[in-house]
Parts: C-alpha cells; sequence; structure tokens
C-alpha cells in the first residue's frame, strides 16, 4: 500500500495552517496561524482553488465532539 503524505516537512507545521496546491501536491505554499489568511496569501501566489488545513502539534490528542 501506498504512503499517502500530506504534507512535506511536517514536523515545522505543527499547530499551524498550511495551504497546499492540492491534495496530490504535498509542498507548502503558505502557513500561519490565521486559516483566511493562509487562503488568501496562497490565493495571492496564484493557487487557484489551494487546500487548506489544520496541522496537530506533535504528540497532541484532539478529540471532537458532534452535538
Amino acid at each position: 500500500m501506498e504512503t499517502c503524505v500530506l504534507v512535506n516537512d511536517i514536523e515545522k507545521y505543527g499547530g499551524k495552517y498550511v495551504a497546499t496546491r492540492s491534495f496530490t501536491n504535498s509542498d507548502v505554499v503558505a502557513s500561519g496561524d490565521d486559516m483566511v489568511k493562509v487562503y488568501n496569501e496562497a490565493k495571492d501566489k496564484g493557487i487557484d482553488d489551494p487546500v487548506v488545513f489544520y496541522v496537530p502539534e506533535k504528540d497532541m490528542v484532539y478529540i471532537y465532539l458532534c452535538l
């Protein structure tokens, strides 16, 4: 089975939002603490439809509740 890598050098981005060109291109084009700013920075760099997501900090457990 092929390994799926969402972000290259992920250890640099723990606790931040990152933007990539697509789900298949794992090179980060923008990163930061504010999701909207990261999205806009990627758009300013000419990325038509950037993929933005949060990278959890290493060894941090996140629990999501649906109410």
